[in-house]
Formats: C-alpha cells, structure tokens, sequence
C-alpha cells in the first residue's frame, strides 16, 4: 500500500511519507482543537442552539481553519526537511499548496451551491 502511495504522490523515501502523515494529523488535530475557540470567539455555545445546528456550523468553521493550518505545517514541514537534508526540493511546499488549492475549491463550490467554479 505505501508502494502505491508513493508512486501515486511521487515520494522517493518512506521518510518523506511519514512526514506527511505526520503534518495530516497535526493539521488534523490542531484544526479540530481550534475550532472550538473561534466558536467562542463568534459567541456560538452549545448551550443556545440545537446539535443538530450547532455541529454542522462547527464542522463549516473547521475547513477554512483546516486548510490555513494545512499551508502552514505544509511549509514548516518542507522548511524543516529542506534545513535538515540541505536540499533545495520544492516537492512538499507544491505538494500542499495542489491539496489546499483544490480542497478550497471544493469548499467554496459546496458553499455556494455550484454557482462559483463551474466546469
């Protein structure tokens, strides 16, 4: 399975897969534990409204909080390796940037109902 995802993400090393994995759950996990601070920030409680409102409104929050962080660990992520190995390799930094562009995408099509990035 590695095997696949390496030809599929054209990674050289199980080095590089693991820090990739890595940055995922990071970004993950941060993305998770920051959504419910700016909840608070925007006065949106538990306490006011209904489940059945009140995840769907937090799980909105978390993508565009989710692709910030996914850039910024993405780019910390190929800083630290590229000072760490001496290497002048971009492959993380397109890497991110290509998921993130296309994740945002994705969002503001759902978001907006098709009407924005249409095929």
């Amino acid at each position: 399975m590695l095997e696949r995802l390496k030809s599929k993400w054209e990674i050289n090393s199980n080095s590089q897969i693991v820090i990739i994995f890595i940055v995922f759950g990071l970004t993950g996990s941060s993305a998770a534990a920051l959504s419910g601070p700016v909840m608070d920030y925007f006065n949106i409680s538990k306490s006011f409204l209904h489940p059945l409102i009140y995840w769907p409104l937090r799980i909105l929050v978390l993508f565009p909080v989710y692709q910030i962080l996914l850039i910024w660990f993405g780019l910390f992520a190929s800083a630290l390796v590229s000072v760490f190995t001496f290497q002048k390799d971009k492959f993380y930094f397109n890497f991110f940037y290509k998921i993130a562009k296309v994740m945002v995408v994705k969002m503001i099509k759902l978001l907006s109902g098709g009407i924005l990035f249409k095929n």
